[in-house]
């Protein structure tokens, strides 16, 4: 429906490679190159530096690439609210979630919402919540989905689902024969966290704050940046790490790890969507509204 030169633009822009814009489109890097010449043309303007196979934004490129993402926010909002008239959802959702949600919460989800809105088209991106709340600050996606305790007044929070951190060993570990473990314990064993950013290091320590526990006082032996990671280092190695139940069920079953009790350590966390006020778009709503819904088993 939009001019697809500015689709183009828009793409190139993103990705700052017309070679991705290409692959992305599917179309030829020549019609991307014909397609950003043909707008700097319309324009008169130049559009993007070229220092050999670099590009970068000039400062009209910066100010369309601002304005064609509020035009094509303008054009998601209409063409869903044309299709609502008949009952009817499509477009594309694009769905920032951090890694946990990503991986373990929201698949089964999605996959019941495509059989409901089969031609809405949803893509979904990982992220830890500091790079969720930055994608949606710069309009990369149009809804958030994050856990951590710090509330950004830019954007307006949603409770999803409850949620909490378990510390993890293999049944290998030392430890595993003791019903419940002690601080020492905890501070005379090594332990792997989270990266720098992500909302599950930050509900971590803001519970060992709880029982007068720092990070700075626990032998961190490494950070890692997805629950997938650590499970597997778990598994060749004497450490702890904190993880949610939805991401060690299948390890749980088959008796790869085991969940330790700490006196006293408690950790509770929920998931949140995430959106800016006054943001446009009934479409994340309506997958909102459908997730709040399911029925997690």
């Amino acid at each position: 429906m939009f001019d697809f030169r500015l689709k183009v633009f828009h793409t190139a822009a993103k990705r700052l490679s017309f070679t991705k814009a290409a692959e992305e489109l599917f179309i030829t890097q020549p019609a991307v190159t014909k397609h950003i010449h043909e707008t700097e043309r319309h324009f008169n303007v130049k559009l993007f530096d070229r220092n050999g196979t670099k590009i970068k934004l000039t400062e009209a490129g910066i100010l369309l690439l601002h304005h064609t993402e509020k035009l094509f926010e303008v054009y998601r909002e209409l063409e869903f609210s044309i299709n609502e008239l008949s009952g009817h959802h499509n477009g594309i959702l694009r769905i920032g979630a951090s890694t946990t949600a990503a991986q373990y919460i929201l698949p089964p989800i999605l996959a019941s919402f495509h059989k409901r809105y089969n031609d809405v088209k949803i893509v979904l991106t990982a992220y830890n919540t500091e790079l969720v709340e930055q994608a949606l600050e710069r309009n990369e996606i149009d809804l958030g989905i994050i856990e951590g305790d710090s509330k950004n007044t830019s954007f307006k929070y949603d409770t999803f689902v409850k949620d909490e951190l378990v510390p993890v060993v293999r049944k290998k570990h030392p430890l595993f024969k003791k019903s419940v473990i002690t601080k020492n314990d905890l501070l005379s064993t090594s332990v792997i966290l989270r990266e720098s950013g992500s909302g599950t290091l930050e509900v971590v320590a803001n519970a060992l704050k709880e029982i007068n526990i720092s990070l700075p006082q626990l032998t961190i032996e490494m950070q890692l940046g997805s629950s997938e990671s650590m499970k597997l280092y778990l598994q060749n190695s004497d450490t702890i790490a904190f993880l949610s139940p939805y991401a060690i069920a299948q390890e749980l079953k088959q008796e790869q790890l085991a969940i330790l009790n700490i006196e006293g350590l408690s950790i509770k966390r929920y998931f949140y969507f995430i959106r800016r006020h006054g943001q446009p778009g009934q479409l994340p709503n309506v997958f909102k509204d459908f997730a709040l819904s399911y029925n997690f088993k």
